[in-house]
């Protein structure tokens, strides 16, 4: 059996340095009189954030909040592109009967996104879950991928693969951005292994007469309500101002990848126009924004390799991004519903991609739940795993429910 390790981040001294060089030499743009926000990043934003990072924020300390955390390295053997490296998350639940769950993040987020429910989902309360949250392939402390072709079924193959090397032969999913088309592909691939998943980015399709004549006659006939005219209101700002770098990331990536790569400023500014964008009036601090772009800094594969996911799964014509939405039938679906979400769609889209057990509607919250909304996302698992709820046992021998043990190790 292969070796599963435990894990420490080392970020190198001369590595810390050369940082610091970087941000001291930064040559920063112009930007025209109250600009604001309406051109991208805020230009006083970025100086504040760069003269904080120079001067008082300390990976140090970042690092050893994660190295308290449960990591782990594992190879993993992907068809067709050899043996990778995993960093993951894996914490177990005092509660015997505990479900395996995994957490998986996307772009611009990491493992970390998963650090506020960990505690709350592995606790004594009921249904408990044990966690796994993987770097992906190219993110974080997993390894870089170097071949071409590397889409969403081999990042659905990584997590699944992962997912059995730990004895986890059924287990239940969690994911928003990458990480909801991720595992929409695992119950795809693996309906006997993924027994329920639960989404917070809900991209599905409009229902048709053909599809489904009763969801197609009850959405046409149902006035439209606040919610749906906000969240068209929001899907139209997105498609018209917030998507252009989906487009040349899913287009030209390695052209952005020198810019990021190269200056540490110019990641920031591109990770924190998403993070300011995509939350509802989440308040970051700026402890939390530098430690998320440092992250991607100091990821083994750098930055640059983060964006392909977008070029490969464009690429994909049988398994990309449209195969995530399509109507999966075996696996039960819960979806919880943000009004800040990129793409925020009728609930009769959402009952197109497969059996939904559990739906929920929230008044606050972004494309970041996990991290904006803790608690909700945490309440919405515990009620749909729960007893009585829609996915209640549906991994067998493990309700969530049982006899309290400590705290395990791997």
């Amino acid at each position: 059996m292969a070796s599963i390790e435990t894990f420490n981040v080392d970020v190198s001294d001369s590595q810390l340095e050369w940082l610091a060089q970087k941000l001291q030499y930064t040559n920063f743009p112009d930007e025209l009189d109250e600009a604001g926000w309406a051109y991208g990043a805020s230009l006083a934003d970025i100086k504040r954030l760069t003269k904080y990072w120079q001067e008082q924020y300390d990976w140090r300390k970042a690092e050893a909040a994660i190295n308290e955390l449960p990591n782990y390295r594992t190879p993993i053997d992907v068809d067709g592109f050899g043996t990778l490296a995993i960093h993951f998350i894996h914490q177990k639940s005092p509660v015997e009967g505990a479900i395996p769950l995994l957490f998986c993040h996307g772009w611009p987020g990491s493992f970390l996104e998963v650090t506020k429910i960990l505690p709350l989902l592995t606790s004594s309360t009921t249904p408990s879950f044990h966690i796994v949250a993987p770097s992906l392939p190219n993110y974080g402390f997993s390894s870089p991928v170097t071949k071409r072709g590397f889409s969403l079924p081999q990042y659905a193959e990584t997590c699944h693969k992962l997912m059995l090397r730990l004895g986890y032969p059924q287990y239940v999913t969690q994911g928003g951005d990458w990480g909801y088309m991720i595992t929409r592909i695992m119950s795809l691939r693996y309906p006997s292994h993924v027994r329920a998943a639960h989404i917070n980015m809900i991209r599905g399709l409009a229902p048709t007469l053909f599809s489904n004549p009763l969801l197609y006659l009850q959405h046409q006939f149902s006035p439209s309500n606040a919610r749906e005219r906000s969240g068209a209101d929001r899907s139209n700002w997105f498609l018209k101002e917030g998507s252009g770098y989906r487009l040349q990331q899913a287009t030209k990536p390695q052209t952005l990848g020198y810019s990021l790569a190269d200056s540490p400023v110019g990641l920031l500014a591109w990770m924190y126009e998403k993070l300011h964008d995509w939350t509802d009036g989440y308040p970051w601090t700026d402890d939390e924004i530098l430690t998320w772009v440092s992250i991607y800094w100091h990821s083994i594969a750098g930055p640059a390799a983060t964006l392909r996911i977008y070029y490969e799964a464009a690429k994909d014509r049988e398994v990309g991004r449209d195969r995530s939405e399509v109507y999966i039938p075996t696996v039960k679906l819960g979806l919880s519903h943000f009004p800040k979400e990129l793409t925020v769609v009728p609930k009769a889209y959402g009952r197109t991609m497969g059996p939904v057990v559990f739906e929920s509607e929230k008044e606050k919250g972004g494309h970041f739940a996990a991290w904006e909304c803790p608690d909700e996302l945490v309440s919405d698992l515990r009620i749909m795993f729960g007893k009585g709820g829609g996915a209640a046992g549906v991994v067998d021998g493990r309700s969530g429910y049982g006899v309290e043990k400590g705290r395990a190790k791997l």
